[in-house]
């Protein structure tokens, strides 16, 4: 057998993977449109949580006379909110999916088992992206102010979607692993906290000590940090590399377990 022969199958397979998924994915784009409620609702309470920490919390809070307005504080958190959101969505189609047989029926047919996972990871990111500029349009209108260039915008896009595709495989570990529909988007309310205990909105210096520790320490700090200060125009410092190590083990372990548990389902 020649190099040839072997290289065709495995491009033919690779071919079929991305034409696969995007059919699949234009599949679940669809059902998105035709229920733009949970776009909606993904964006209304992260867009409530500014209000009220803008206008009830905000004078309350003293970030110190360098830090600015506090909403340009505190958007990186809202938005990191905003995806944790929207992803449980994401679980809660996916275990929709597998109970209703869809899988089963997916199995009888020539595409690619993996595939049909990546169509739902995709069309959370393009859902999540969505609620994110939503989000960014309200708080332009409360007053939020960048001196980003669009680099730096690039590099606030960039680790907002590495966010979102890291929770997304999580989502799709639940998905796979729910017994109910509740707990399918149950997992979602612990990472919609972790924010609150982090630099998201009150500096770490004001917390006691353990607390303190913890917020330092956890992966959305660092995120909220480098998010902040690119918004800002200030340099980034150690904070993204951080952050991107948190991100991309996230992901790497989220993505073998999702697909582990998936390999077993089909079998």
């Amino acid at each position: 057998m020649t190099t040839a022969t072997v290289a065709a199958p495995r491009t033919a397979s690779g071919a079929r993977f991305f034409s696969d998924t995007a059919v699949l994915t234009g599949r679940s784009l669809r059902h998105i449109l035709r229920s733009p409620d949970t776009i909606i609702t993904t964006a209304v309470t992260p867009i409530a949580l500014m209000l009220l920490f803008v206008y009830v919390f905000g004078g309350a809070i003293d970030l110190g006379a360098d830090q600015g307005s506090y909403i340009d504080y505190m958007l990186p958190g809202i938005l990191l909110i905003t995806i944790a959101s929207g992803i449980a969505y994401t679980a809660y189609r996916l275990f929709l999916d597998m109970q209703g047989g869809i899988f089963e029926r997916f199995q009888s047919l020539p595409i690619s088992r993996s595939g049909v996972l990546w169509a739902h990871v995709l069309t959370s990111m393009v859902s999540v992206a969505v609620s994110l500029a939503i989000v960014i349009g309200v708080a332009l209108l409360m007053g939020f102010r960048t001196g980003a260039s669009f680099a730096a915008w690039l590099g606030v896009a960039g680790l907002l979607m590495l966010f979102t595709l890291a929770l997304t495989w999580l989502a799709v570990i639940a998905g796979l692993s729910a017994k109910t529909v509740d707990g399918a988007s149950a997992f979602s309310y612990p990472l919609i906290f972790l924010p609150f205990i982090s630099s998201a909105f009150v500096p770490t210096e004001s917390m006691p000590g353990p607390v303190q520790w913890f917020a330092e320490n956890q992966p959305v700090t660092s995120i909220v940090n480098s998010i902040r200060a690119l918004f800002a125009g200030d340099p980034v410092g150690s904070d993204i590399w951080v952050a991107m190590a948190w991100l991309v083990g996230i992901l790497v372990v989220a993505y073998a377990i999702a697909m582990s548990i998936y390999r077993r389902k089909i079998s």
